[in-house]
């Protein structure tokens, strides 16, 4: 499982980064909320945790930004305040739990993995369509024009990155990271081969390509 820890207080996140890579756990680190957000559009995670008072972007406009975009990644709110109407207003600005300090790291645990298979149960219920292309990731099939693609498991994986980032430059990295799990280039053309064996897929014999290469960049899917 993949995480984003947004936390202004070091010493708290060197305990909750420890505590939760000794788990297994994946995780980021952001230390104020405008890198957060920046880490949070741009990479995939399972769960972002989120405190609410942060520097230069609070915790609470970066879930408002998230849901704008219409990225439903699970967020935790982690806060000192904790009111009613605190915890109220956290959830309405489109948070999907609330914890208030301090707190049992066993009970975040716990919560984390809630908002996981709430999340996984989600994603695979849903379909994700640009243009005449679909994917359903429950029935893992994709069709464009009504007209069946076959993809292996890894194109599959690239093409739904993409689907949920329309209109968006992906860059090299973002799939590494995001498809394969890499966190460093491994300087390998592994991206390339297989973009371009899933653009061959998704857009020979139609008229009009929705898979792009941004010279420089990386690449966009649309119309």
């Amino acid at each position: 499982m993949k995480l984003l820890l947004i936390e202004d207080d070091l010493q708290a996140a060197e305990y909750l980064l420890k505590s939760l890579r000794e788990i297994g756990y994946s995780v980021d680190h952001s230390p104020d909320g405008r890198d957060g957000l920046e880490k949070a559009t741009q990479r995939h995670y399972d769960v972002v945790i989120a405190d609410r008072q942060l520097p230069h972007i609070d915790g609470l406009t970066i879930i408002t930004t998230l849901r704008e975009r219409n990225d439903r990644t699970p967020v935790l709110i982690l806060s000192a305040l904790g009111t009613v109407d605190d915890r109220v207003h956290g959830l309405k600005a489109g948070g999907d739990d609330y914890l208030t300090k301090p707190f049992a790291f066993a009970e975040l645990l716990a919560r984390i993995e809630a908002l996981s298979r709430r999340g996984t149960a989600q994603a695979e219920s849903s379909r994700l369509k640009v243009s005449d292309l679909e994917l359903d990731l429950l029935a893992r099939k994709v069709t464009r024009a009504g007209q069946n693609i076959d993809l292996t498991t890894k194109e599959f994986q690239l093409l739904e990155f993409l689907m949920r980032r329309p209109g968006q430059v992906v860059t090299r990295t973002m799939l590494l990271e995001g498809v394969w799990n890499l966190h460093f280039d491994p300087q390998t053309n592994i991206t390339d081969v297989h973009m371009s064996r899933l653009r061959n897929a998704v857009d020979k014999g139609f008229s009009r390509p929705l898979i792009h290469t941004v010279r420089g960049a990386g690449y966009v899917l649309k119309e």
